[in-house]
């Protein structure tokens, strides 16, 4: 998917300099883009456009870029002095994320050969000060990577935002079902549907049980059979779920709602989901399973009607597509406060996605006390460790704030025999404490996504182009001025 994504490159210049120059300016642009398209940090195409010289041609380039369906960004560079007040309209129209890349053609001074015709052409230290001037002034957001463009650092600084970009892109236009309500009185999981997808592009509507249910209902035999045949190849299935076994009813009960949620899904062009256990009238167990494999699959989900982190955990899946690890739905579950090693335990009832997953994980029946339903089939698992955040997107009336907290995932080396869900220990930076502090002053929510391949930054990125708050708990923070932010940034959206 991200592979057929574009952003533009677009280089700024202007006809003070004459055809000699601009032919000049072309061909760096054009060896510049060609390079970046190339470059394995960077997993969208990256597309040259002529050098823009005037507001016309300025304002035509971007906003052909909104209405180009696979450009999902621009990322522009002033080789030349391009004087900026030739951008404001165009910058005014652009409704794509923007990258401002500060560069230059020539990684060194050359020393004994610079005139001032060098000198002319190669003036990007200020052509792009005074292009950052007029986004400054426009209060525009925007990311800004300085650096030289071979700079391996520099090419994935581009190719992070591209993901972030392809991320936002996905939002726009996209579906949320929401089956049934909000879980009764909780109140992060709940939230503005309407200034939600003026904010960020997406639309959440509501969805009738009975709904799923008619589709589930009419599944055929067949379908089952093909379907309990891939769970058998994939996972360790225990015995009493096996042909003959006293939970094999199970099985296909849950066979059914995953095909029966398939078909909902992918016929009303859904890109996610969310259900409460207070409504499953007609169903016979919770969805579980389905919802695992569902999620693995790039579907966003939350539980407990809880739409906004169903849409967060569906971007982090396109940002992260191609990466190592996962992006996955998670619950803070319960901690372990050994001063020496305090950790938290995160998990859900049945639905945490299994591509977190070390091994390959046991396909399980157990009671749930729960939703007064048939015990559900689940995956059990635990996840592996390493290098991770949580993130979490909560509506506090006035505006939307993205909480972050980095982490590190800790192998889990102790039996949990009674604990049959998925399983995943994270260690919060810079400690429990702290963190878990931070987090509650924040009004940060019990639900996150959990991400073993995104970083901060792009999460930070994320918000910049949604226009929304962004605070992050690291390995920084200190309680007295992570208050004052919360103040400062209150201020700020009131």
């Amino acid at each position: 998917m991200l592979s057929t994504k574009e952003v533009w490159f677009v280089t700024g210049s202007q006809h003070l300099y004459g055809p000699e120059t601009l032919a000049q300016v072309a061909e760096h642009a054009k060896t510049i883009a060609a390079a970046l398209d190339a470059s394995s940090a960077i997993p969208v195409k990256v597309i040259w456009k002529e050098t823009v010289k005037t507001t016309d041609e300025i304002y035509e380039t971007l906003t052909a870029a909104n209405a180009a369906k696979d450009c999902i960004g621009i990322l522009t560079w002033m080789h030349t002095f391009s004087p900026a007040k030739m951008w404001i309209r165009g910058l005014n129209a652009l409704q794509k994320p923007l990258l401002h890349l500060h560069t230059q053609f020539n990684r060194d001074i050359p020393w004994s050969t610079m005139d001032m015709d060098f000198m002319n052409l190669n003036q990007s230290a200020h052509g792009d000060r005074e292009f950052g001037f007029i986004v400054s002034r426009l209060r525009k957001n925007r990311k800004v990577v300085t650096g030289y463009w071979e700079d391996p650092k520099v090419q994935k600084q581009i190719g992070d935002w591209t993901r972030v970009a392809a991320g936002w892109d996905d939002w726009q236009g996209a579906k949320f079902a929401r089956f049934g309500d909000n879980m009764r009185f909780v109140a992060v999981t709940d939230g503005d549907k309407v200034e939600a997808e003026s904010t960020f592009g997406f639309s959440v509507n509501s969805y009738g049980i009975g709904d799923l249910v008619e589709i589930i209902n009419k599944t055929t035999e067949a379908e089952i059979n093909t379907l309990i045949a891939e769970y058998e190849a994939s996972y360790n299935v225990a015995p009493s779920l096996l042909e003959g076994g006293k939970d094999r009813t199970s099985l296909v009960e849950a066979a059914k709602i995953e095909i029966g949620l398939t078909k909902f899904l992918e016929e009303g062009g859904f890109k996610g989901f969310s259900d409460t256990f207070e409504d499953l009238h007609g169903m016979v167990q919770l969805p579980g399973l389905a919802v695992q494999r569902l999620m693995q699959k790039g579907y966003g989900f939350a539980g407990e009607g809880d739409w906004k982190t169903a849409a967060l955990v569906r971007a982090m899946k396109v940002m992260g597509e191609g990466l190592d690890g996962a992006n996955a739905f998670m619950e803070d579950y319960t901690y372990n406060l050994d001063p020496e090693f305090s950790t938290i335990m995160g998990s859900h009832m049945l639905e945490v996605d299994a591509a977190l997953a070390v091994d390959k994980p046991s396909l399980e029946v157990h009671p749930l006390g729960i939703g007064g339903k048939a015990d559900p089939v689940r995956l059990v698992f635990n996840a592996k460790g390493g290098e991770s955040l949580v993130a979490s997107l909560m509506d506090f009336g006035n505006h939307f704030r993205l909480l972050v907290n980095k982490t590190e995932g800790v192998e889990i080396k102790e039996e949990l025999p009674k604990l049959p869900v998925a399983r995943v220990i994270w260690k919060p930076l810079p400690d429990l404490q702290t963190a878990a502090t931070a987090w509650i002053l924040a009004g940060g929510a019990h639900h996150t996504c959990y991400s073993q391949n995104l970083s901060a930054e792009q999460l930070e990125d994320f918000a910049e182009m949604a226009g929304i708050e962004y605070v992050v708990i690291d390995e920084n923070t200190k309680l007295h001025d992570f208050k004052n932010t919360l103040r400062w940034n209150d201020k700020f959206y009131r």
